[in-house]
């Protein structure tokens, strides 16, 4: 007997007949054609040379060598039972890795909290966070989640938009004073801007059509900077309300600017949508993201 000619499809066969003892029972349990079983079991003697069955009026009775093959079927068939029920427990205690790209400015702002809650829930998920302003591959498996404000996810991922981010003029509270003066007015102050290698394209398109740019000698290339340039001194600077409101150095200046709102989204691939760990992840923290931005002061 040649094992290596014997495949799993072979050993289903072998375990439907001699389970049944007809060849229309096994095609039932298998769901395939009586005829079929028939051919399959004839191929699958002549390929071993034995064989498998005696066949009677009462039906098919294994034969020695017969015996040898469903005995080895049914210790296959307990191994695949025993892995399925290994892995759905594993998934269902919710354990593994999760890797999420996200940006400095979300995490310090909005996700480090969150995220600290979410390890305490699921212990057994170990959470890997890469802060990076880059797009990082999800196809490529860099990482499995990305929570990223963007006005158009790739067409390549899937996800949920949590809510908008809204965004207004904040500074330094200890200069200003006061809060909420009309925007005009602050077009002759100092501005600090993004840096071109910040990639805010929205925010620079936005100053440049205000007549800013003239007055914005002072630009730094993450918005987590901007914040800290905007404490030091008298100079302005747009920040996401989320982290200009919890800024207790800082006050907002102006109402939230509509231009500048943009979804944030929480973005896997297709083939991780079902993995549960992710869903947990994705449920979870979504509501989190959604209750933080619908609650934010205005």
């Amino acid at each position: 007997m040649n094992e290596q000619q014997i495949r799993w499809d072979d050993l289903q066969i072998v375990s439907a007949i001699a389970d049944t003892g007809t060849l229309s029972g096994a095609g039932r349990r298998l769901g395939i054609s009586h005829a079929t079983v028939f051919r399959r079991l004839t191929n699958l003697e002549n390929q071993l040379g034995v064989v498998l069955f005696e066949r009677s009026r009462t039906g098919y009775t294994p034969s020695a060598a017969g015996e040898d093959l469903f005995a080895v079927a049914r210790r296959v068939q307990a191994d695949i039972t025993g892995v399925e029920r290994r892995l759905a427990g594993k998934d269902l205690k919710l354990s593994g890795t999760l890797r999420v790209t996200t940006t400095d400015t979300l995490f310090a702002g909005l996700l480090a909290t969150p995220f600290e809650k979410f390890r305490a829930d699921y212990p057994d998920i170990k959470l890997e966070v890469v802060i990076s302003n880059q797009v990082h591959s999800l196809s490529k498996r860099e990482a499995d989640i990305a929570i990223r404000p963007t006005g158009k996810p790739p067409e390549t991922l899937v996800g949920r938009r949590v809510g908008v981010i809204r965004q207004s003029v904040y500074g330094q509270r200890h200069h200003w004073q006061h809060e909420r003066v009309p925007l005009d007015t602050l077009t002759g102050h100092q501005w600090i801007g993004p840096d071109n290698h910040m990639g805010n394209r929205a925010l620079e398109t936005w100053m440049a059509r205000k007549g800013l740019n003239e007055f914005c000698n002072y630009r730094v290339d993450s918005m987590l900077g901007m914040q800290t340039a905007a404490q030091s001194g008298a100079a302005v600077a747009v920040l996401p309300d989320y982290l200009g409101n919890s800024d207790p150095e800082l006050c907002r200046l102006t109402d939230p600017i509509e231009e500048l709102d943009i979804p944030l989204w929480i973005l896997t691939h297709p083939d991780l949508k079902r993995v549960k760990r992710i869903r947990a992840f994705t449920q979870v923290i979504g509501e989190e993201l959604r209750q933080a931005l619908v609650n934010a002061p205005v």
